[in-house]
């Protein structure tokens, strides 16, 4: 299995929020599936990080050393996955969600999130 890891689901993995179901930290644990965060997530995470939106010990810096840390594939914003963007139902306006949605379904990826408007698409998502 490969996984799309959506901004909150691996900011509460590594909190270890309760937020996080059971289901995904297992997926997150699990040694046989490939998990990628987009850099749209990064990017996202920064803006709300300087806004005071989200905290996070160690601000972005220590977010980017742990998503490496911890076996995660960083994904870069190319142009198939923004120009899938333009065929996809207007379910969800964020762009970042958009985005993460476009990346899975060009790249085949499943993507874990809590968010309900992402579970709406043709992408393959879990919780």
């Amino acid at each position: 299995m490969k996984i799309l890891l959506d901004t909150h689901a691996f900011l509460w993995y590594f909190d270890d929020s309760d937020k996080l179901s059971k289901k995904a930290a297992d997926i997150i644990e699990n040694r046989g599936v490939q998990k990628y965060v987009s850099i749209a997530c990064y990017w996202e995470f920064t803006i709300k990080y300087g806004i005071g939106r989200l905290k996070f010990d160690g601000g972005p810096p220590q977010l980017w050393n742990m998503i490496l840390q911890n076996g995660f594939t960083i994904l870069p914003i190319t142009q198939p996955y923004i120009e899938k963007t333009i065929h996809l139902p207007l379910i969800h306006r964020d762009p970042f969600d958009r985005l993460l949605v476009a990346t899975a379904i060009t790249d085949g990826l499943t993507i874990l999130t809590a968010d309900e408007n992402i579970h709406k698409y043709d992408a393959i998502s879990t919780w």
